[in-house]
Order: structure tokens, then C-alpha cells, then sequence
């Protein structure tokens, strides 16, 4: 079965593409929640409309994106968390954490585009990725610290003197 995204789907296209797809993929899944439409003549007249549409849209989102990257590169993030020897935390700072954090800063950040293929769980200075647009990415700044009641190990206290003093 032939049809036309309407939206971006992962692993099968952007909007606009004609992909084939298989028939029960297509009736039961894509056509239903209104991602696709089947490729006939007449809906492929609509969507070449839809396309340079989606384009402007597309456009507009990557110009907003790529302000927001401005706005997003300085911030630096601070967690204090418990940590054992070696600056080893006894819980983890994960994206939902993260997303918390920019938000009481003012930005609106879905935890589904922080890139953090596993959660911070150590002591230390880490770059955070944060895909805002397919092609624009921003970088957060993330410090996580020992708690300040805690026996810190001298290289880790070491660490955090030299983060705190930049």
C-alpha cells in the first residue's frame, strides 16, 4: 500500500514522503491517527500544498529553535545530591530532573528532547544535549554536587572548587 505522510513518523519518513508501506501497517495504524493519507491523484495534488505549507512551518520552527539556542548555550544547571566516596551519587539526575530545572528557569522544555542516553550519576561537570528542531541541537551546561553536609573526597571537592571558580 502506497500513502503520504502527513506528519514526520520515526523510521518511515517526513512529511510528505510517499513511502510504501505494509497494508495492515497503513489501514490499522497510520491512516486512523490521521499520519497518512492514501496516494491517489487528488490527495497527491493536496499534498504538494500541504508541503510547501509544512515547509514555511518548518521554516518558522527552526528559526525559533535556533533563538532559543541562543538563550539556552549559557545557562548552567546546578544538583545537589547525595554522593558516597569516589562522588558516586546515591540517586541519579535524569532528564526528567533536568526538565524540571529549565522550567523553573523559564524554558519549556519537553523531557523527551534532552538527549541523555543515561542518567548523571556522578559528580561533576556535563554537557546536556537538547534537540529543539530535527536539525538544531542546544547544549546545557549541567553541574551535579555533593551535598555540602558530606565528607567529599579531596579530587571530587577539587573538581567543584575549580567548576565554582569559572
Amino acid at each position: 500500500m502506497e500513502v503520504i505522510l502527513k506528519e514526520d513518523v520515526a523510521n518511515l519518513g517526513h512529511r510528505g514522503d510517499v513511502v510504501k508501506v505494509a497494508d495492515g501497517y497503513g489501514r490499522n495504524f497510520l491512516l486512523p491517527r490521521k499520519l497518512a493519507l492514501q496516494a491517489t491523484a487528488a490527495n497527491k495534488a493536496v499534498i504538494e500544498q500541504m508541503k510547501a505549507a509544512a515547509a514555511r512551518r518548518s521554516a518558522a520552527e527552526k528559526a525559533q529553535a535556533e533563538e532559543l539556542v541562543t538563550k539556552l548555550e549559557p545557562v548552567v544547571l546546578t544538583f545537589t545530591r547525595k554522593s558516597g566516596e569516589n562522588g558516586h551519587l546515591f540517586g541519579s539526575v535524569t532528564a526528567a530532573d533536568i526538565a524540571a530545572e529549565l522550567e523553573a528557569k523559564g524554558f519549556a522544555i519537553d523531557r523527551r528532547k534532552i538527549q541523555l542516553h543515561e542518567p548523571l550519576k556522578s559528580v561533576g561537570e556535563s554537557k546536556v544535549a537538547i534537540k529543539l528542531h530535527r536539525e538544531v541541537t542546544a547544549q546545557v551546561t549541567v553541574k551535579v554536587v555533593a551535598e555540602a553536609g558530606e565528607e567529599a573526597p579531596a579530587a571530587v571537592a577539587e573538581v567543584v572548587e575549580t567548576a565554582a571558580a569559572e
